[in-house]
């Protein structure tokens, strides 16, 4: 009997895990036959890279979170693993009240583990300092926004200069709205645990499976050749990729889906929809309203990533560690800095006599940066530069990428929407979502997404649920 249709709509790094897993592409048995549908000229989403004054570098997402197994695994599913390298240095710093101090160790997403580490660094004033040293009372219940949990127990400045910023990194978003239950579950015990805060913590960060493992892993050649490899397993294993294929409309039909392309519809047994809410949103508006119109709240943030090429010799001096992050609070330009070519050593060593950083700008709510020419911005990164670390030399070559909903904000019942969501969309037959929308914005979040998207449609498919037609209507 021939294998079941799957119709994948998007091929960013979930869409494209999805496939790999329905196809046998990421090494597992082979469980449909899949085509991914993507409306963009490449696949890898914010997963892609480029050359930048010569040298192949990310301009989008440029590491994984190792400590989670889904990204490491995939990529050494797709032949990968012997590309997998941590960063040279892990030394950052925060840009505050005037100066680059370090970020204290012993932290998880700014909540502090390590009160004598907090004010070694200098970040916080006296009066901050001396605040987190006695922890109040605060209410948690099924969930509570994490910026506004952790000022109450250890006060205002431990959100606004290093939540926030820590925050501000993985989400573009604002602590005071963001769920601690959705963005940093690992906190929640600890809140609902009635002891110290700070204690908790610093078990947490103290477990022997964390200390002494990298935090973070890249790709010798960027994070962007991720997805390539992925993509490239797919099609090994019979996945059909087609790029610039917006889908117009999904519609359920008694046999399975019609998924209407420009002048073209393609038949499925199931359908996964691995692209952004509000594009998830359109086209389950006809068959599952109530997911779509769940779908319709999650807002997103706008971000912007300046990338910059230096020579070395221009250079007074090369600048340490792997960047800074910088709080809202103090009112720069930029949000954070890393110094690509002293984080990762495949880029040191690909390009000796160039030093590449990068900067990001943007936050929810506050994408009025994306609107300005590449010009400005290139130029706001410089000024904030020099006024961080001095930097004075002019790069010899610039790249600005830009992402209008580049990352979905995570507030105070999320996860509830996200149960609502699948409860409808599951009720109109086989179809999965996944995504950064749903589970978690990073990388290895998306992938087991992905894994149980693929996973739920497997299930649904049977050997009879298809006749393995390959019919397209042409003229639809």
């Amino acid at each position: 009997m021939s294998q079941a249709r799957v119709v994948v709509v998007g091929g960013g790094i979930a869409g494209l895990a999805a496939a790999a897993f329905l196809s046998g592409g990421a090494g597992g048995p082979s469980r449909a036959r899949v085509t991914v549908v993507e409306g963009a000229a490449r696949v890898g989403g914010k997963v892609w890279g480029g050359e930048v004054g010569g040298v192949r570098v990310d301009l989008g997402a440029e590491s994984v979170l190792a400590r989670r197994p889904e990204a490491v695994e995939l990529a050494r599913a797709v032949g990968l693993g012997e590309e997998l390298e941590p960063p040279s240095t892990a030394k950052a710093a925060i840009w505050t009240r005037g100066a680059l101090r370090p970020l204290p160790g012993g932290q998880v997403m700014g909540v502090p583990g390590d009160l004598e580490a907090l004010a070694a660094s200098g970040v916080l004033t006296e009066a901050g300092l001396e605040r987190a040293r006695h922890e109040r009372p605060a209410e948690v219940g099924e969930d509570v926004a994490i910026g506004r949990y952790v000022a109450e127990r250890l006060g205002r400045e431990v959100v606004d200069r290093l939540v926030e910023p820590l925050l501000g990194g993985v989400y573009a978003g604002r602590a005071e709205e963001i769920s601690l239950r959705a963005a940093v579950p690992q906190l929640l015990p600890i809140a609902r645990g009635g002891g110290s805060l700070v204690e908790g913590v610093h078990a947490l960060a103290s477990r022997p499976q964390t200390v002494g493992t990298p935090v973070f892993a890249g790709l010798r050649g960027g994070l962007g050749t991720l997805p390539e490899a992925v993509a490239a397993a797919c099609t090994k294993a019979g996945v059909e990729i087609r790029t610039d294929t917006p889908v117009r409309e999904l519609r359920r039909t008694p046999e399975g889906w019609r998924v209407v392309l420009d002048g073209e519809v393609l038949h499925a047994d199931a359908v996964v929809l691995a692209v952004p809410a509000p594009a998830a949103a359109a086209l389950l508006r006809a068959d599952a309203p109530g997911a779509a119109a769940e779908l319709d709240t999650v807002e997103y943030a706008g971000m912007a990533l300046v990338t910059l090429a230096f020579r070395r010799s221009d250079l007074t001096e090369v600048p340490g560690g792997s960047g800074f992050l910088v709080p809202p609070v103090d009112g720069r330009r930029i949000k954070a800095s890393t110094f690509s070519s002293n984080k990762w050593g495949w880029l040191e060593r690909s390009a000796p006599d160039a030093f590449l950083l990068r900067t990001s700008l943007g936050r929810h709510r506050e994408e009025e940066a994306l609107q300005l020419p590449d010009e400005e911005l290139v130029a706001r990164s410089l000024a904030d530069l020099e006024e961080a670390i001095g930097l004075t030399a002019r790069p010899y070559d610039t790249f600005v990428s830009r992402f209008a909903a580049g990352l979905p904000q995570y507030p105070v019942g999320h996860l509830e929407k996200v149960a609502r969501v699948r409860a409808a969309a599951g009720r109109v037959g086989a179809l999965a979502l996944c995504g950064a929308a749903y589970d978690g914005v990073g990388i290895p979040a998306c992938i087991a997404s992905a894994a149980a998207a693929a996973e739920a449609v497997g299930q649904l498919l049977t050997p009879e649920a298809g006749d393995g037609s390959t019919e397209r209507t042409m003229g639809a």
